[in-house]
């Protein structure tokens, strides 16, 4: 039991603030940059504070249940139903793992180049997965001493790009285009990004209290920051590549520094949480085999994987994710079910996959609100419903019975 309640509040902030501090969401921030300054900062902020609420939300359900993300999910979905939720989040992490080592290696091939006259990309992908792996090897220390220092020499690099882009620059305009509920939805979906892993972490909790608001604050903070470094960088410096800002500074070894720490203090995350989907699937496969599974087919998918898809990637991951934890939220917290031991929840599957065909009409309106909030509120609608029926199917078949 004591090893299970170990992680406290602050080791939670700095576990999720460090995930958030990544190339990633500064690549993702940039995007909104033709908002201007002032919409594109109220954007980031109004976004991440939906997304992040949803995430330290779902991260309660497995400090309460000491369970986790998958096997909690038993809880609403049943268990061949929480299998299909391992499934697609062994995909989006995978992925995941593949996006973050291609941006690293491709900031540091610019990095590297100039420093020592050496860009190899296919090496350096082979260098930051290795990283990776050990990080993920070691995810105990990851989560408390090494990741505090890491995160810590992060913010200082980070607040030094800040000041290097915004320094004897002038706001530039941006000419591509994004609406402000695109900008919102992106706003939203990367915090949704981790539902499925934030209760293998919340469940090592020593109180629901540090959990929720250490995961909350730490995942809103850092990922706000990072969005608005990105937003910042396109503006001040016109170019989203704050990296290539601090190399024309003079600052290469900070900047390779920012490239794989926050590289490692993120990515280790995806891989140790497809591991901890996996075994929700089976428990004959080792941790440690695994890790070095998973680290392997991320190295290798990195060298193949079309970066043009990344914004259809994110959409992608909001429109599964945010329907299917509706259904969880919902059951765990308004009807305090237990499907654990059933196979399937028909009526909350159909409910999500309607949430999630409902995701991508309403996407297409470009609404203010974005997609993932009406989407959701599609699924708890029709779940209620669903639940209703089959309450009402249920009654009248037994009194059919009993006559």
């Amino acid at each position: 039991m004591t090893e299970a309640r170990k992680t406290g509040g602050f080791s939670f902030f700095t576990l999720w603030f460090g995930a958030a501090v990544s190339l990633a969401e500064i690549m993702t921030g940039s995007l909104i940059a033709p908002l201007g300054l002032k919409q594109g900062l109220f954007v980031i902020l109004a976004g991440h504070l939906i997304g992040a609420l949803i995430l330290a939300i779902v991260g309660i359900i497995g400090f309460r249940e000491k369970s986790p993300s998958l096997k909690s999910c038993r809880l609403s979905l049943g268990r061949y139903g929480s299998y299909i939720i391992s499934f697609f989040n062994i995909i989006q992490l995978i992925g995941w793992t593949a996006i973050m080592l291609i941006q690293s290696s491709r900031s540091m091939q610019s990095i590297t180049g100039k420093l020592f006259g050496f860009d190899n990309f296919y090496v350096l992908v082979v260098i930051a997965g290795v990283l990776v792996v050990i990080w993920a090897l070691n995810t105990e220390n990851a989560i408390n001493t090494i990741n505090h220092i890491a995160v810590g020499l992060l913010l200082v690099l980070c607040l030094v790009m800040l000041k290097s882009v915004m320094s004897g620059n002038e706001v530039k305009e941006i000419t591509s285009n994004i609406t402000f509920g695109a900008a919102l939805e992106l706003s939203i979906i990367m915090p949704l990004t981790w539902l499925p892993l934030i209760s293998d972490y919340t469940m090592l909790g020593k109180s629901a209290k540090g959990s929720f608001w250490g995961s909350f604050a730490g995942y809103f903070i850092g990922s706000s920051f990072m969005y608005a470094i990105g937003l910042v960088s396109s503006i001040y410096a016109g170019t989203a590549d704050p990296i290539g800002v601090l190399i024309s500074l003079n600052l290469g070894f900070s900047a390779l520094l920012v490239v794989l720490l926050s590289t490692v203090t993120t990515t280790f995350l995806d891989v140790y949480s497809a591991v901890m989907s996996t075994l929700n699937l089976t428990s004959k496969i080792s941790k440690k085999k695994l890790i070095l599974i998973f680290g392997a087919l991320g190295i290798l998918l990195a060298m193949y994987f079309p970066m043009e898809h990344y914004e259809s990637f994110l959409y992608m991951i909001g429109s599964l994710f945010a329907p299917i934890f509706s259904v969880v939220i919902a059951d765990y917290f308004i009807y305090k079910d237990n499907r654990s031991g059933d196979l399937f929840n028909i009526s909350g599957l159909a409910a999500a996959a309607f949430g999630v065909a409902s995701y991508y009409i309403i996407i297409e309106q470009d609404l203010l609100i974005g997609a993932t909030i009406p989407s959701m509120a599609v699924t708890f609608a029709l779940y209620a419903f669903f639940r209703f029926l089959k309450k009402v199917f249920i009654v009248k078949g037994e009194e059919k019975y009993a006559q």
